[in-house]
Protein backbone atom coordinates (compact mmCIF):
# COMPACT_ATOMS: atom_id res chain seq x y z
CA UNK A 1 0.00 0.00 0.00
CA UNK A 2 1.26 3.22 -1.00
CA UNK A 3 0.77 6.39 1.55
CA UNK A 4 2.20 9.24 2.71
CA UNK A 5 1.54 11.25 5.84
CA UNK A 6 3.92 14.07 4.89
CA UNK A 7 1.43 16.80 3.68
CA UNK A 8 3.82 18.50 1.96
CA UNK A 9 4.52 15.63 -0.83
CA UNK A 10 6.82 16.91 -4.04
CA UNK A 11 4.30 18.57 -6.25
CA UNK A 12 3.95 16.20 -9.56
CA UNK A 13 3.64 17.54 -12.48
CA UNK A 14 0.26 17.04 -14.85
CA UNK A 15 -0.82 14.33 -11.81
CA UNK A 16 -4.79 14.52 -10.86
CA UNK A 17 -5.20 13.79 -7.68
CA UNK A 18 -8.74 13.13 -6.17
CA UNK A 19 -10.14 13.39 -2.83
CA UNK A 20 -13.57 12.76 -1.23
CA UNK A 21 -15.97 13.49 1.27
CA UNK A 22 -19.76 15.08 2.96
CA UNK A 23 -17.97 18.25 3.31
CA UNK A 24 -20.97 19.32 5.95
CA UNK A 25 -20.38 22.75 7.31
CA UNK A 26 -17.22 22.72 5.63
CA UNK A 27 -14.59 24.80 7.47
CA UNK A 28 -11.18 24.98 7.44
CA UNK A 29 -10.22 21.99 8.47
CA UNK A 30 -12.03 20.91 5.09
CA UNK A 31 -9.99 23.71 3.37
CA UNK A 32 -6.49 22.47 4.53
CA UNK A 33 -7.12 18.95 3.76
CA UNK A 34 -7.57 20.40 -0.03
CA UNK A 35 -4.52 22.13 0.22
CA UNK A 36 -2.34 19.65 0.82
CA UNK A 37 -3.99 17.38 -1.76
CA UNK A 38 -3.21 19.91 -4.02
CA UNK A 39 0.46 20.05 -3.18
CA UNK A 40 0.86 16.17 -4.11
CA UNK A 41 -0.39 16.79 -7.75
CA UNK A 42 -1.56 19.70 -10.57
CA UNK A 43 -4.92 19.40 -10.69
CA UNK A 44 -7.23 18.63 -7.67
CA UNK A 45 -10.88 17.02 -8.24
CA UNK A 46 -13.23 16.78 -5.07
CA UNK A 47 -15.91 14.22 -5.21
CA UNK A 48 -19.06 14.99 -2.32
CA UNK A 49 -21.35 12.81 -1.29
CA UNK A 50 -25.14 12.82 -1.28
CA UNK A 51 -27.17 14.35 1.58
CA UNK A 52 -28.57 10.39 0.92
CA UNK A 53 -25.54 8.75 1.54
CA UNK A 54 -24.40 11.03 4.26
CA UNK A 55 -27.58 9.99 6.07
CA UNK A 56 -27.33 6.61 5.08
CA UNK A 57 -23.86 6.08 6.78
CA UNK A 58 -23.63 8.82 9.33
CA UNK A 59 -26.85 10.48 10.04
CA UNK A 60 -28.19 13.83 8.53
CA UNK A 61 -26.27 16.33 7.17
CA UNK A 62 -26.22 20.25 8.33
CA UNK A 63 -26.19 21.46 5.40
CA UNK A 64 -27.60 20.02 1.94
CA UNK A 65 -25.97 18.58 -1.06
CA UNK A 66 -26.60 22.05 -2.96
CA UNK A 67 -25.40 24.45 -0.19
CA UNK A 68 -22.04 21.72 0.09
CA UNK A 69 -21.33 21.19 -3.47
CA UNK A 70 -21.32 25.32 -3.64
CA UNK A 71 -19.08 25.64 -0.70
CA UNK A 72 -16.25 23.01 -1.96
CA UNK A 73 -16.26 24.75 -5.45
CA UNK A 74 -15.07 28.29 -3.36
CA UNK A 75 -12.24 26.64 -1.48
CA UNK A 76 -9.20 28.10 -3.32
CA UNK A 77 -7.86 25.04 -3.91
CA UNK A 78 -9.96 23.09 -5.27
CA UNK A 79 -10.18 22.96 -9.08
CA UNK A 80 -13.26 20.88 -10.01
CA UNK A 81 -16.01 19.42 -8.03
CA UNK A 82 -18.19 15.82 -8.89
CA UNK A 83 -21.58 15.75 -7.32
CA UNK A 84 -23.01 12.83 -6.00
CA UNK A 85 -19.37 10.91 -5.80
CA UNK A 86 -20.00 7.42 -4.12
CA UNK A 87 -19.14 6.75 -0.75
CA UNK A 88 -16.79 3.79 -0.81
CA UNK A 89 -14.03 5.34 -3.21
CA UNK A 90 -13.15 2.75 -6.02
CA UNK A 91 -10.88 2.23 -8.76
CA UNK A 92 -13.50 3.11 -11.32
CA UNK A 93 -14.08 6.30 -10.13
CA UNK A 94 -10.47 7.64 -10.44
CA UNK A 95 -10.10 6.16 -13.76
CA UNK A 96 -12.79 7.85 -14.77
CA UNK A 97 -11.77 11.47 -13.53
CA UNK A 98 -8.43 10.07 -14.67
CA UNK A 99 -6.57 10.20 -11.19
CA UNK A 100 -3.39 8.46 -10.02
CA UNK A 101 -4.29 8.13 -6.58
CA UNK A 102 -6.95 9.69 -4.27
CA UNK A 103 -5.96 11.16 -0.62
CA UNK A 104 -7.78 11.45 2.96
CA UNK A 105 -6.73 12.50 6.16
CA UNK A 106 -4.55 10.24 8.30
CA UNK A 107 -7.83 8.84 10.78
CA UNK A 108 -10.04 6.52 9.22
CA UNK A 109 -14.00 6.87 7.58
CA UNK A 110 -16.31 3.60 7.54
CA UNK A 111 -19.63 2.55 6.03
CA UNK A 112 -22.34 1.96 7.74
CA UNK A 113 -21.33 -1.42 8.27
CA UNK A 114 -18.02 -0.30 9.73
CA UNK A 115 -15.82 -0.74 6.55
CA UNK A 116 -12.69 1.26 6.04
CA UNK A 117 -14.21 3.40 2.65
CA UNK A 118 -11.14 3.53 1.03
CA UNK A 119 -10.25 -0.14 1.17
CA UNK A 120 -9.93 -0.65 -2.27
CA UNK A 121 -7.86 2.39 -3.15
CA UNK A 122 -5.24 1.28 -0.56
CA UNK A 123 -5.68 -2.42 -1.54
CA UNK A 124 -3.99 -0.82 -4.94
CA UNK A 125 -1.23 1.49 -3.72
CA UNK A 126 -3.33 4.40 -5.14
CA UNK A 127 -4.30 5.85 -1.81
CA UNK A 128 -2.34 8.79 -0.19
CA UNK A 129 -2.34 10.90 3.38
CA UNK A 130 -2.63 14.35 4.60
CA UNK A 131 -2.53 15.48 7.98
CA UNK A 132 -5.72 16.12 9.80
CA UNK A 133 -6.43 19.63 11.40
CA UNK A 134 -6.19 18.93 14.74
CA UNK A 135 -8.74 20.50 17.12
CA UNK A 136 -11.29 21.33 14.43
CA UNK A 137 -14.21 18.94 13.35
CA UNK A 138 -17.99 19.29 12.60
CA UNK A 139 -18.69 17.08 15.26
CA UNK A 140 -16.98 19.94 17.47
CA UNK A 141 -18.82 22.98 15.68
CA UNK A 142 -22.42 20.79 16.00
CA UNK A 143 -21.36 20.58 19.53
CA UNK A 144 -20.81 24.30 20.25
CA UNK A 145 -24.22 25.40 18.85
CA UNK A 146 -26.09 23.06 21.20
CA UNK A 147 -24.62 24.80 24.19
CA UNK A 148 -26.63 28.07 24.87
CA UNK A 149 -22.98 29.94 26.41
CA UNK A 150 -20.76 32.25 26.29
CA UNK A 151 -18.11 29.53 27.46
CA UNK A 152 -18.03 27.18 24.67
CA UNK A 153 -14.01 27.08 24.22
CA UNK A 154 -13.62 26.99 27.96
CA UNK A 155 -15.04 25.71 31.29
CA UNK A 156 -17.34 28.14 33.48
CA UNK A 157 -16.07 28.83 36.54
CA UNK A 158 -20.00 29.21 37.90
CA UNK A 159 -20.60 25.59 37.14
CA UNK A 160 -20.50 21.88 38.82
CA UNK A 161 -17.77 19.72 37.36
CA UNK A 162 -20.01 17.51 36.34
CA UNK A 163 -21.52 20.02 33.99
CA UNK A 164 -18.77 21.57 32.51
CA UNK A 165 -17.47 18.24 31.64
CA UNK A 166 -20.94 17.66 29.90
CA UNK A 167 -20.81 20.60 27.92
CA UNK A 168 -17.09 20.38 27.08
CA UNK A 169 -17.58 17.48 25.91
CA UNK A 170 -20.30 18.02 23.59
CA UNK A 171 -18.43 20.72 22.14
CA UNK A 172 -14.88 18.69 21.60
CA UNK A 173 -14.33 15.97 19.43
CA UNK A 174 -12.17 14.58 22.94
CA UNK A 175 -13.25 10.85 22.25
CA UNK A 176 -11.84 10.78 18.79
CA UNK A 177 -9.17 8.86 19.05
CA UNK A 178 -7.51 9.37 15.85
CA UNK A 179 -7.25 13.35 16.39
CA UNK A 180 -7.35 13.04 20.32
CA UNK A 181 -8.81 16.14 22.56
CA UNK A 182 -7.15 18.75 20.97
CA UNK A 183 -8.16 22.46 20.44
CA UNK A 184 -7.12 24.34 17.85
CA UNK A 185 -4.03 26.48 17.93
CA UNK A 186 -3.14 29.02 15.78
CA UNK A 187 0.49 29.28 14.07
CA UNK A 188 1.92 31.74 11.77
CA UNK A 189 2.91 28.90 9.37
CA UNK A 190 -0.82 27.88 8.98
CA UNK A 191 -1.89 31.43 8.49
CA UNK A 192 1.35 31.70 5.75
CA UNK A 193 -0.04 28.55 4.75
CA UNK A 194 -3.68 29.72 3.86
CA UNK A 195 -2.35 33.25 2.18
CA UNK A 196 -2.28 34.21 -1.46
CA UNK A 197 0.84 36.44 -0.27
CA UNK A 198 -0.38 38.60 -2.95
CA UNK A 199 -0.20 42.46 -2.70
CA UNK A 200 -2.52 44.92 -4.48
CA UNK A 201 -1.16 45.54 -7.99
CA UNK A 202 -0.84 49.48 -8.68
CA UNK A 203 -3.64 50.42 -10.10
CA UNK A 204 -5.75 47.68 -8.51
CA UNK A 205 -9.61 48.85 -6.84
CA UNK A 206 -8.98 47.82 -3.46
CA UNK A 207 -12.72 46.60 -1.83
CA UNK A 208 -13.13 46.58 1.80
CA UNK A 209 -15.71 44.29 3.84
CA UNK A 210 -16.35 43.73 7.47
CA UNK A 211 -17.71 41.83 9.65
CA UNK A 212 -18.03 38.20 11.94
CA UNK A 213 -17.90 35.51 9.09
CA UNK A 214 -18.62 32.99 11.45
CA UNK A 215 -19.99 29.73 10.90
CA UNK A 216 -18.50 30.20 7.25
CA UNK A 217 -21.47 29.51 5.04
CA UNK A 218 -22.70 29.53 1.33
CA UNK A 219 -24.70 32.97 2.41
CA UNK A 220 -21.23 34.38 2.76
CA UNK A 221 -19.66 32.83 -0.51
CA UNK A 222 -22.30 34.28 -2.38
CA UNK A 223 -21.95 37.73 -0.81
CA UNK A 224 -18.29 37.78 -1.14
CA UNK A 225 -18.25 36.81 -4.68
CA UNK A 226 -20.57 39.89 -5.67
CA UNK A 227 -18.40 42.02 -3.62
CA UNK A 228 -15.19 40.81 -5.24
CA UNK A 229 -16.64 41.28 -8.35
CA UNK A 230 -17.00 45.23 -7.57
CA UNK A 231 -13.06 45.36 -8.13
CA UNK A 232 -9.62 43.68 -8.50
CA UNK A 233 -8.31 42.80 -4.61
CA UNK A 234 -11.19 41.83 -1.51
CA UNK A 235 -9.85 42.84 1.47
CA UNK A 236 -12.11 41.14 4.24
CA UNK A 237 -11.82 42.73 8.17
CA UNK A 238 -12.56 40.35 10.38
CA UNK A 239 -14.07 41.78 13.70
CA UNK A 240 -12.29 40.49 17.23
CA UNK A 241 -14.49 37.79 19.38
CA UNK A 242 -15.44 40.19 22.01
CA UNK A 243 -16.83 42.62 19.43
CA UNK A 244 -18.57 39.84 17.81
CA UNK A 245 -20.18 39.26 21.07
CA UNK A 246 -21.07 42.59 21.78
CA UNK A 247 -23.69 42.89 19.06
CA UNK A 248 -24.48 39.21 18.50
CA UNK A 249 -24.62 38.47 21.80
CA UNK A 250 -25.42 34.67 23.53
CA UNK A 251 -22.41 32.67 22.99
CA UNK A 252 -21.10 34.37 19.27
CA UNK A 253 -18.82 33.75 17.84
CA UNK A 254 -19.45 30.17 17.38
CA UNK A 255 -15.96 29.96 15.56
CA UNK A 256 -12.76 31.82 17.56
CA UNK A 257 -10.91 34.62 15.96
CA UNK A 258 -8.12 32.55 14.34
CA UNK A 259 -10.52 29.63 13.10
CA UNK A 260 -12.52 32.45 11.20
CA UNK A 261 -9.02 34.06 9.59
CA UNK A 262 -8.67 30.47 8.56
CA UNK A 263 -12.14 29.54 6.67
CA UNK A 264 -12.17 33.29 5.23
CA UNK A 265 -8.87 33.53 3.38
CA UNK A 266 -9.44 29.60 2.44
CA UNK A 267 -12.09 31.40 -0.11
CA UNK A 268 -11.11 31.91 -3.54
CA UNK A 269 -12.62 35.72 -3.70
CA UNK A 270 -10.74 37.03 -0.70
CA UNK A 271 -7.18 38.26 -1.20
CA UNK A 272 -6.24 39.53 2.54
CA UNK A 273 -7.67 39.44 5.78
CA UNK A 274 -7.44 42.09 8.72
CA UNK A 275 -7.39 39.84 11.67
CA UNK A 276 -9.28 41.71 14.64
CA UNK A 277 -10.33 44.79 12.11
CA UNK A 278 -11.71 47.63 14.27
CA UNK A 279 -15.64 47.94 14.09
CA UNK A 280 -15.76 51.18 12.82
CA UNK A 281 -14.03 51.82 9.21
CA UNK A 282 -11.54 54.88 10.00
CA UNK A 283 -9.88 56.98 7.58
CA UNK A 284 -6.57 55.62 8.60
CA UNK A 285 -7.94 51.77 7.48
CA UNK A 286 -8.90 53.63 3.95
CA UNK A 287 -5.48 55.67 3.88
CA UNK A 288 -3.04 52.29 4.61
CA UNK A 289 -4.71 49.75 2.49
CA UNK A 290 -5.88 52.70 0.07
CA UNK A 291 -9.61 51.59 0.02
CA UNK A 292 -11.64 52.28 -3.18
CA UNK A 293 -14.74 51.17 -1.98
CA UNK A 294 -16.19 50.05 1.35
CA UNK A 295 -19.19 47.38 1.24
CA UNK A 296 -21.71 46.07 3.90
CA UNK A 297 -24.49 43.78 3.61
CA UNK A 298 -28.06 44.10 3.16
CA UNK A 299 -28.24 43.11 7.00
CA UNK A 300 -28.30 45.88 9.16
CA UNK A 301 -25.93 46.85 11.93
CA UNK A 302 -25.16 48.17 15.11
CA UNK A 303 -23.91 51.79 16.26
CA UNK A 304 -20.25 51.32 17.80
CA UNK A 305 -19.89 52.04 21.60
CA UNK A 306 -19.87 55.40 21.45
CA UNK A 307 -22.94 56.04 19.39
CA UNK A 308 -21.17 56.89 16.01
CA UNK A 309 -22.27 54.93 12.70
CA UNK A 310 -19.35 52.49 11.99
CA UNK A 311 -19.13 53.80 8.22
CA UNK A 312 -19.66 57.10 8.83
CA UNK A 313 -16.22 58.32 7.29
CA UNK A 314 -16.91 56.12 3.74
CA UNK A 315 -20.32 57.30 3.32
CA UNK A 316 -18.73 60.87 3.93
CA UNK A 317 -16.16 60.33 1.36
CA UNK A 318 -18.90 58.91 -1.33
CA UNK A 319 -16.99 55.22 -1.15
CA UNK A 320 -19.46 53.08 0.79
CA UNK A 321 -21.86 51.01 -1.12
CA UNK A 322 -24.48 48.03 0.11
CA UNK A 323 -24.59 44.61 -2.15
CA UNK A 324 -27.57 42.04 -1.58
CA UNK A 325 -25.92 38.25 -2.07
CA UNK A 326 -29.45 37.34 -2.96
CA UNK A 327 -28.95 34.50 -0.36
CA UNK A 328 -30.80 35.07 2.87
CA UNK A 329 -28.87 32.34 5.11
CA UNK A 330 -27.22 33.85 8.01
CA UNK A 331 -24.84 32.32 10.99
CA UNK A 332 -27.97 31.86 13.27
CA UNK A 333 -30.29 30.20 10.22
CA UNK A 334 -27.42 27.07 10.84
CA UNK A 335 -27.64 27.41 14.49
CA UNK A 336 -31.03 27.29 14.47
CA UNK A 337 -30.84 23.91 12.29
CA UNK A 338 -29.28 22.26 14.81
CA UNK A 339 -30.71 23.46 17.63
CA UNK A 340 -34.30 22.24 16.00
CA UNK A 341 -32.87 19.00 16.12
CA UNK A 342 -30.70 19.27 18.83
CA UNK A 343 -31.31 14.60 19.66
CA UNK A 344 -30.95 13.87 16.62
CA UNK A 345 -27.40 15.43 16.05
CA UNK A 346 -26.11 14.40 19.57
CA UNK A 347 -27.09 10.87 18.21
CA UNK A 348 -25.20 11.45 15.07
CA UNK A 349 -22.08 12.40 16.96
CA UNK A 350 -22.65 9.34 19.68
CA UNK A 351 -23.16 6.67 17.02
CA UNK A 352 -20.09 8.11 14.73
CA UNK A 353 -17.58 8.45 18.14
CA UNK A 354 -18.41 4.82 18.69
CA UNK A 355 -18.18 3.43 14.97
CA UNK A 356 -14.69 5.62 15.51
CA UNK A 357 -13.54 3.94 18.70
CA UNK A 358 -14.46 0.30 17.33
CA UNK A 359 -12.70 1.06 13.95
CA UNK A 360 -9.43 2.49 16.32
CA UNK A 361 -9.10 -0.79 18.47
CA UNK A 362 -9.10 -2.82 15.22
CA UNK A 363 -6.75 -1.04 13.83
CA UNK A 364 -4.52 -1.23 16.80
CA UNK A 365 -5.03 -5.09 17.06
CA UNK A 366 -4.18 -5.40 13.21
CA UNK A 367 -0.35 -3.06 14.34
CA UNK A 368 0.23 -5.53 16.55
CA UNK A 369 -0.43 -8.72 14.96
CA UNK A 370 2.16 -7.10 11.99
CA UNK A 371 4.49 -6.33 14.82
CA UNK A 372 4.28 -9.71 16.49
CA UNK A 373 4.86 -11.36 13.15
CA UNK A 374 7.39 -9.10 12.06
CA UNK A 375 9.38 -10.36 15.47
CA UNK A 376 8.66 -13.63 14.92
CA UNK A 377 10.74 -13.48 11.73
CA UNK A 378 13.62 -11.63 12.54
CA UNK A 379 14.00 -14.43 15.70
CA UNK A 380 13.79 -17.02 12.94
CA UNK A 381 16.49 -15.73 10.97
CA UNK A 382 19.00 -14.95 13.96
Amino acid sequence: MSTSTDAETKHEQNVRVWMDGCYDMVHFGHANACRQAKQMGAYLIVGVHSDEEITKHKGPPVFTEQERYKMVRAIKWVDQVVENAPYVTTLETLEEYDCAFCVHGDDITVTADGVDTYHIVKAAGRYRECKRTQGVSTTDLVGRMLLVTKTHHEPDDMLPDAENTRRMSLCKESVSPWTGASQFLATTNKIIQFSNAREPKPGDKVIYTAGAFDLFHVGHVDFLRKVKALGDYLIVGLHGDRIVNRYKGSNHPIMNIHERVLSVLACRYVDEVVIAAPYSVSMDLVNHFKVSLVIHGQTTYEPDVDGNDPYDVPKTLGIFQRVDSENPMTTQDIITRIIGNRLEYEKRNKKKEAKEAAAYEAFQKLKAENRNESTAVNIEQK
